[in-house]
């Protein structure tokens, strides 16, 4: 349906479109090669005005500037023309790209009426009731299988607590009278004195020095 209705008038102005962009690109060239077609002209009619004025040739050097300024009214107006394509070029660019976003959002709104249409609001409050109503009744079969079962049930929770304050009590006083250990003793260590060096033997230089003296002194 949506074919029916967007896709053929979409295609036809894309189509029209892109063939006009064509058209102004090829007018555009055209008017580029004739402007420099002309600016060849309007510079060789000046050098032809300087060298009829080095001749002495004012007349024919008065025709040569007129027709350089004719080149140039001719150039002044292609340029002209070359702008109003760009405006055209830009403004026809612009609307196509309005008329896509135009078909594009309008695409986006059609999809989600089409879905919101599929998706009823009563339907959505009963499937969110039905989803509370399973987490309650999973909420109540978890506390029903965490309850205490068989003679555990009739303890009493306080009664338990009380006990435990009392045990651990009695740990803690039996802790206070335990008798400290005395601290392990440990054996000093008395630095041991060196050993004197032991005097080596005097050597046999020595005892014949020692000989001699004992002779001379008698």
């Amino acid at each position: 349906m949506f074919n029916r209705i967007f896709g053929k008038p979409k295609e036809q102005a894309n189509a029209s479109a892109l063939a006009t962009l064509d058209k102004l690109n090829e007018t555009l060239d055209m008017l580029e090669k004739k402007e420099k077609v002309l600016e060849k002209k309007a510079a060789a009619e000046l050098e032809r005005a300087k060298d009829f004025s080095k001749a002495k040739n004012k007349r024919a050097a008065i025709q040569s500037l007129k027709r350089k300024k004719l080149y140039e009214q001719q150039i002044e107006q292609l340029g002209n023309f070359q702008l109003r394509i760009h405006d055209q070029m830009i403004m026809l660019e612009a609307a196509k790209a309005t008329t896509e976003t135009v078909d594009a959002l309008r695409t986006g709104a059609a999809a989600m009426k089409a879905m919101q249409k599929a998706t009823n609001i009563d339907d959505v409050d009963k499937t969110m009731d039905e989803i509370n109503e399973q987490t309650e009744n999973m909420k109540q079969i978890q506390d029903a299988l965490s309850a205490p079962l068989g003679a555990s049930a009739d303890f009493d929770e306080d009664e338990l607590e009380a006990e435990l304050e009392e045990l651990e009590g009695a740990e803690l006083e039996s802790q206070l009278l335990e008798p400290v250990a005395a601290p392990p003793v440990h054996p000093v260590q008395v630095p041991t004195r060196p050993n004197r060096p032991v005097p080596q033997k005097a050597s046999a230089e020595e005892d014949e020095l020692a000989a001699l003296q004992a002779e001379m002194a008698l």
